[in-house]
């Protein structure tokens, strides 16, 4: 597949893949419940040189998950892709689940375009790995939107457009927000994400760079509990062995935020009160706990990816530019709203 990127956009492609700052101010919104979905877009777009003006309706779409629907993230996401297949009245939407097996992720995208899917919808599960089923897709003129993590590979020609959060910023928001809780005095544990993709490393990152303007807060220990509620209990539990005066968390995701909190009330410490608990997400559960005063603020990462999925590839196909980035509206879950928004339904 030869995609042609804009004209002058083309000087903004390589800060687009490497997630540099390149977003123009929101001017696509969507809503689903009681959640806009867009935030901002990139200034750098895709454009199909040679538009077919084919309609989705009645076309096989393929949808490749990559984790395990356990995760409220992911069951989230999955919904919302299908009830966008849906309404968009595509014939058949293709589904696979890798359940964190890279190699099974990219058999399950070469098995979609085997069986006919004339596009992609893909949630990365690393950064890197899928270079073999993106190329097939590739030489056989499939539009591939990727959602939630980026990957590697070239805009415009291995895929039409990332939709996703800015996980830089989230890192910042808890920092921000965990300063907050804390009166910019923490020692704080970091549970982070699994080591090799974007989302953690950018997590990380942006909330060590935010946490500069904070002198009294300082991070005693980071490691990985690698998205996992148990790996994050276990963590946790060598982490308050080893730091006893913790009194703040920041974790890369709720999942492993529930495992931290049963590691810290096997050890005696009341979690919101002992140790003040930051996390991403935006899940019912961790809202909840906000709610109930037993963690401080969650930074939401939007899961609702269905409808702007199938918007880029109505309009790849219609020769429309396609933004090569879509940076979702996440919003912040903290007490002065927890409550109001488990009434309302926005989390997941």
């Amino acid at each position: 597949m030869t995609l042609r990127l804009s004209g002058a956009r083309m000087a903004a492609v390589t800060a687009a893949a490497l997630g540099a700052t390149f977003l123009a101010g929101p001017v696509m919104a969507q809503s689903n419940g009681s959640a806009q979905v867009v935030g901002e877009t990139s200034s750098a777009v895709c454009t199909n040189p040679a538009p077919s003006h084919a309609s989705l309706k009645g076309m096989i779409v393929g949808f490749s998950q990559s984790e395990n629907e356990q995760n409220p993230f992911r069951a989230a996401e999955t919904n919302s892709v299908k009830a966008a297949a849906a309404d968009a009245g595509v014939a058949r939407l293709l589904y696979t689940n890798a359940n964190d097996d890279q190699a099974k992720q990219v058999a399950d995208i070469e098995s979609m375009i085997a069986q006919g899917a004339k596009a992609l919808i893909v949630a990365p599960l690393n950064a890197t790995g899928l270079q073999p089923a993106l190329a097939q897709a590739a030489a056989k003129h499939i539009p591939v939107v990727t959602i939630d993590r980026a990957t590697a590979g070239t805009p415009c020609t291995d895929f039409i457009t990332n939709i996703g959060s800015n996980f830089y910023v989230q890192g910042q928001r808890a920092a921000d927000a965990l300063a907050a809780a804390t009166d910019g005095k923490a020692k704080i544990v970091e549970i982070q994400g699994a080591y090799g993709n974007s989302v953690e490393t950018q997590r990380t990152q942006g909330f060590a760079d935010e946490l500069k303007k904070y002198p009294g807060m300082t991070i005693l220990a980071a490691q990985t509990g690698n998205w996992s509620a148990t790996d994050a209990q276990r963590v946790m539990e060598q982490l308050l062995l080893a730091h006893p005066n913790v009194n703040a968390m920041y974790s890369h995701a709720d999942v492993m935020t529930l495992g931290a909190m049963r590691a810290m009330q096997q050890n005696g410490k009341t979690p919101g009160k002992d140790v003040a608990i930051v996390t991403i997400d935006g899940t019912k559960a961790i809202v909840q706990a906000i709610a109930d005063g037993r963690a401080q603020a969650d930074v939401e990462t939007n899961p609702r990816f269905g409808p702007l999925s199938f918007q880029a590839l109505g309009d790849w196909f219609a020769g429309k530019p396609v933004p090569q980035k879509l940076i979702m509206k996440d919003f912040l879950y903290d007490k002065s709203n927890a409550a109001a928004s488990l009434s309302s339904g926005r989390p997941y």
